[in-house]
């Protein structure tokens, strides 16, 4: 996608500081982080949400859980971390690029949505 910051970050176009990358994921900390440790997972294949997401994704989707895992460990979140997936308008998705946040670092959380 021409327009996608995402995929101009994927082909290099806009610089991120990355966690992690192979043929299929990218990693990288937010540019705006709201806890010290503060990273986003994305496949490199452009899916706009989550919302259209397919059953043929699955390998793609699995691989990203395992390695968010694993990244949030290496990263310092040992003892927990948040895993967020904005989908949407009321989702409060803002980049219209399938992304996972990774949030923790310390015990900043907030509690779930309150009714």
């Amino acid at each position: 996608m021409d327009d996608c910051i995402f995929c101009k970050i994927i082909d290099g176009k806009i610089p991120c500081n990355k966690v992690f990358e192979d043929e299929d994921i990218l990693a990288f900390h937010d540019i705006q982080p709201v806890a010290p440790v503060h990273f986003m997972v994305i496949p490199k294949l452009h899916i706009a949400s989550l919302a259209q997401v397919e059953l043929g994704h699955q390998m793609l989707l699995g691989k990203m859980l395992a390695l968010a895992s694993k990244l949030a460990v290496e990263q310092g979140c040992s003892d927990g971390w948040r895993t967020v997936i904005n989908t949407g308008r009321v989702g409060r998705q803002e980049v219209y690029h399938l992304h996972m946040h990774i949030i923790g670092g310390k015990e900043v959380l907030p509690g779930m949505i309150k009714r």
